[in-house]
């Protein structure tokens, strides 16, 4: 039970920290897009991509360090023998990569897998945001002129 609900808290931490990110960066483009002219637009959909890319990962590897940190801080680390085994643990369970190669102590297991449903749901909201900055340029690059 105690691994459940510390589970369940780490994955609300993971969605209100993507959450949070997200909803920030897309105010800062929504706000540089109503200074654009359209002879621009190319450029301007080139960066809003990239940099919307860059802040997203940066977002997903903070992520994925605070369960790395909570591995390090359970009792026995988890069964990791270093800081750097549970940050390797983390994001191949964050990403559902899942090799097998490093596992945590059988009473700590099922955070593998919870950790794995938090990183596949907040990168499908990754691919979410960035199909939406993307449209969002499109549109207005592509909006008629009076």
């Amino acid at each position: 039970m105690r691994v459940m609900l510390i589970g369940t808290l780490m994955i609300a931490v993971t969605l209100a920290i993507h959450a949070s990110g997200s909803a920030h960066w897309l105010g800062f483009v929504g706000k540089r897009h109503a200074h654009r002219k359209s002879s621009e637009q190319t450029l301007h959909l080139t960066v809003d991509i990239l940099s919307t890319g860059m802040v997203l990962l940066t977002l997903h590897f903070f992520e994925a360090w605070l369960w790395a940190l909570l591995y390090t801080v359970l009792p026995s680390q988890a069964g990791l023998s270093s800081s750097g085994e549970a940050a390797y643990f983390s994001l191949v369970s964050f990403t559902t990569l899942g090799y097998g190669d490093v596992m945590l102590s059988p009473q700590w297991e099922l955070l593998g897998p919870m950790e794995a449903m938090a990183g596949i749901t907040v990168i499908g909201l990754t691919t979410a945001l960035l199909f939406a900055v993307i449209q969002r340029s499109w549109k207005i690059g592509h909006a008629k002129k009076p």
